[in-house]
């Protein structure tokens, strides 16, 4: 019987959790979700210098608002660090690396020297090799040194569950450092020493780091220990080409719930950033992004991130989630809005969720639904420039009707038949189509000219409060025409 696998999600903390980090973590909890292993998540905070207790923060809030939940402790890698170093001095010992005394300046000036030669620095470890006695005198005297690695001949490659295989001749590599002369690890050092300790069985990372694999496969193969299976997910890119920035607007996954983006909607746009379910599926609840992911899905293309797509993807999770979990999330942003309280809306619980059926399939991120909300709690809107342009032309006409509306709905049941009923013979009675009415009405009920049908509307609302804005158009239009 073969071992769930295990995957991990390894940031650091020294900035936001962007999109291309966010969609990595998505396929690595994909995969575990979909195989039944394990989806782990380490911080890397090696870096103290730029590690911030506020980026760890962030991304932990990223995560836990795109409902990616990890399975056991996480680790931070800044704690590890002496067994980063016991695997440095293993590796010394066994030859597969060796002390080395140069010093920072005197790479510099390698380096320089090489440069003004045209030439691309390359390290010689013959300049690091040095007698027993002299290797002996040095540590005696306490010279500070790095431990590199020993780059051995041949090639170094793997089968890349994306990319297929990949390889590189070793003759590329420099002999690279592990270890620092003040003790601390490298990157490749401690991030193979990190997932050796964690048991990782998949690492799943973005193809910038493709680089760095063979430089890992080599340390794992040093240390006696077992290779994981390799994935790189291909670059996100923005509408101009070039790899996704801040420039392109929001790259933190935090800012795009403040704009509105459902974390549904956004597990479904990143996944297709890199993933292909076959078919013609777009649209997918998290259940169906479980059960259609696979490895053989995976793209090697790099993928646009298209803000309008995501928008319209966001529209069709608005409209198709369950009506229970949209009203639990949206609670708080009406809230926020200063549209209502809890108590209210407890109170009036089967009115809103009545008033959510209609608008949400009217708006494509959640502060649009917030924003078209308004006119249902509040009274003290406004009328919006364009809408009253164009429905309201002529004023005083447009009042007089608006007065012939309000008597008859006020003589009327409040009952959506009778009161189609009587806005119908009234449009006979003045020649004129019933949009011609019901337009002018809605600005005068909403503020608005797009809204749901105008009787879902003068319900939502109710008599009262449709009489009395109808009451207060009148007056606002008779007032402006002096």
């Amino acid at each position: 019987m073969s071992t769930p696998p295990r995957l991990r999600f390894a940031p650091s903390p020294t900035g936001y959790l962007h999109v291309g980090g966010a969609r990595t973590a998505l396929f690595n909890w994909l995969y575990a979700r979909k195989t039944g292993g394990k989806f782990l998540l380490r911080i890397e905070d090696t870096d103290r210098a730029r590690s911030t207790d506020e980026s760890t923060r962030a991304i932990f809030d990223g995560l836990i608002w795109l409902g990616l939940d990890w399975d056991e402790e996480v680790t931070f890698q800044g704690a590890n660090v002496e067994r980063h170093q016991r695997d440095a001095h293993h590796l010394l010992e066994s030859g597969a690396a060796y002390r080395d005394f140069t010093t920072a300046e005197e790479l510099d000036r390698l380096r320089q020297d090489a440069e003004s030669r045209g030439e691309q620095f390359r390290f010689d470890r013959r300049m690091a090799e040095l007698s027993p006695a002299e290797l002996q005198a040095r540590l005696n005297r306490g010279d500070p040194y790095t431990i590199r690695f020993r780059v051995p001949d041949g090639v170094t490659g793997w089968d890349d569950l994306v990319h297929g295989p990949i390889a590189f001749p070793n003759k590329d590599l420099d002999d690279f450092i592990i270890l620092r002369s003040d003790g601390t690890p490298i990157y490749n050092l401690a991030v193979v020493s990190d997932d050796i300790a964690m048991a990782i069985t998949l690492v799943m990372r973005g193809d910038d780091h493709i680089s760095n694999t063979p430089k890992q496969i080599l340390l794992y193969q040093a240390l006696g220990a077992a290779l994981p299976t390799f994935a790189h997910l291909p670059m996100i890119l923005g509408g101009d080409g070039k790899k996704l920035s801040k420039r392109h607007g929001a790259t933190a996954v935090g800012d795009y719930g403040t704009l509105g983006i459902l974390p549904d909607a956004m597990c479904n746009f990143l996944a297709l950033l890199g993933w292909s379910p076959g078919g013609d599926r777009e649209v997918m609840t998290r259940a169906e992004l479980i059960e259609y992911f696979s490895a053989e899905g995976l793209l090697k293309k790099a993928s646009v991130f298209d803000t309008k797509k995501l928008e319209w993807m966001n529209g069709q999770h608005l409209a198709q989630s369950p009506i229970g979990s949209l009203d639990a999330y949206l609670r708080p942003f009406l809230e926020r809005a200063g549209l209502t309280t809890p108590e209210a809306l407890a109170q009036r619980r089967d009115w809103w969720l009545r008033l959510l059926e209609l608008l949400r399939v009217r708006a494509r991120t959640v502060n649009e639904l917030v924003d078209q909300c308004r006119p249902y709690f509040l009274d003290d809107f406004a009328y919006d420039a364009d809408a009253v342009a164009k429905q309201w032309k002529d004023r005083f006409a447009t009042a007089d009707l608006l007065q012939a509306v309000r008597d008859r709905l006020a003589g009327g049941a409040w009952e959506a038949g009778a009161m189609e009923e009587s806005l119908r013979a009234l449009g006979e009675s003045r020649g004129i189509g019933v949009g011609k009415i019901f337009q002018p009405m809605r600005v005068a009920l909403t503020g608005v000219a797009a809204t749901p049908g105008i009787f879902d509307v003068l319900l939502a609302i109710g008599r009262d409060r449709s009489l009395a804005r109808l009451d207060a158009a009148v007056a606002h239009l008779t007032a402006s025409t002096g």
